[in-house]
């Protein structure tokens, strides 16, 4: 075994171990917020999650806290997987799972249930389930509108979500200015929030979510390969026009089921994926299963600082933290690491 190849092993398992330690912790962090100033030990949020706690602290940590912990856990994963997929399909680390304008569709959804009564669907489910309705429609419109004589070019797809985006954004923009007394609803959705859901959606949202990123993660492989262009891809045997459809098809599976439920969570699928890549290099059969833990990890951070970064305020937006802290994050790696981004 060469040196090189051992070092990159060593760095692989002791980023793999961070991770796996750091989120653990942050687990435990989020179970044990109670209020202001006010937390459980970890013991005690052990203890409660196993039977043996007070009455109170079941009822804060396994009721109101464990739900929003396991969304969270789901969430991040998902969208940071579909992050690093989207980065190799159009050879880009700057794309993210929104490039195809997911979370204009999703908004739109939303905000058209806010506001209309929507036939034959429950009130209850109203806003998930046409978040996630009109997500893939606008994956389908996007994708069809790249078609051009049987062949879907990423510059096209990436163009085609540029315009889409801004046209459904301007329409979410519109019924936000006529929704009176509901706008509070609407943009407090947009802003993402790990907090609404419950054990109903997460056993709905979670397995989809868990089966369609692990899908994409068998497609690692083809995506290294769809890396170097699509001619040499075809070269070596990879159907580009399928297997770009089909990441195409899971990631909008993936990016619907999570943002119907807890709204539009931004910079996960952007900044994790670009980490790893920095540490690890581009081989997406280690970055694709590292971003899922790792962004489990970054959500529940977020999610912890939502809580007590302004408490005077209540409890903040979560998609209001991760840009908080995202987007400086990633502005200082494009600026340290210009010639050092992990694709070459």
């Amino acid at each position: 075994m060469s040196l090189l190849k051992l070092s990159r092993r060593q760095g692989l398992a002791v980023v793999l171990t961070a991770i796996l330690i750091l989120t653990v912790y942050c687990v435990l962090l989020d179970l044990s917020w109670v209020s202001e100033n006010v937390s459980y030990t970890f013991q005690e949020v052990i203890d409660a999650l196993m039977g043996r706690g007070t009455w109170s602290s079941e009822i804060i940590v396994r009721d109101i806290n464990a739900p929003r912990v396991v969304i969270g856990i789901f969430v991040g994963a998902g969208l940071a997987v579909t992050g690093a997929a989207m980065q190799a399909v159009f050879k880009n680390p700057l794309a993210s799972p929104y490039i195809l304008g997911l979370s204009s569709g999703a908004s739109l959804g939303a905000a058209a249930s806010m506001l209309f009564a929507i036939p034959f669907i429950p009130a209850a489910i109203t806003t998930p389930v046409m978040a996630f309705i009109t997500c893939f429609l606008t994956m389908v419109l996007v994708y069809t509108m790249s078609r051009s004589g049987g062949v879907v070019k990423t510059e096209t797809l990436i163009l085609s979500g540029v315009a889409v985006s801004s046209l459904l954004s301007a329409l979410v923009s519109f019924l936000t200015f006529i929704a009176g007394e509901k706008l509070e609803g609407i943009v407090f959705w947009s802003m993402g929030n790990l907090g609404n859901a419950d054990w109903n959606e997460i056993m709905f949202a979670a397995p989809i979510i868990t089966v369609a990123s692990l899908f994409l993660i068998t497609q690692a492989k083809s995506l290294n390969v769809l890396m170097l262009g699509d001619v040499h891809a075809m070269d070596l045997g990879v159907d580009v026009k399928r297997t770009r459809l089909f990441i195409l098809i899971m990631t909008t599976v993936v990016v619907a089921a999570a943002v119907s439920f807890v709204g539009v969570i931004g910079f996960i699928g952007l900044v994790i994926p670009h980490i790893l890549r920095i540490l690890l290099g581009p081989d997406n059969r280690i970055i694709m299963p590292l971003s899922m833990i790792a962004g489990s990890c970054f959500i529940l951070i977020c999610d912890y600082l939502t809580h007590v970064i302004a408490p005077y305020y209540g409890t903040l937006p979560i998609g209001v933290v991760t840009s908080l802290i995202g987007a400086p994050l990633f502005i200082y790696l494009l600026i340290r690491r210009k010639k050092e981004v992990g694709w070459n």
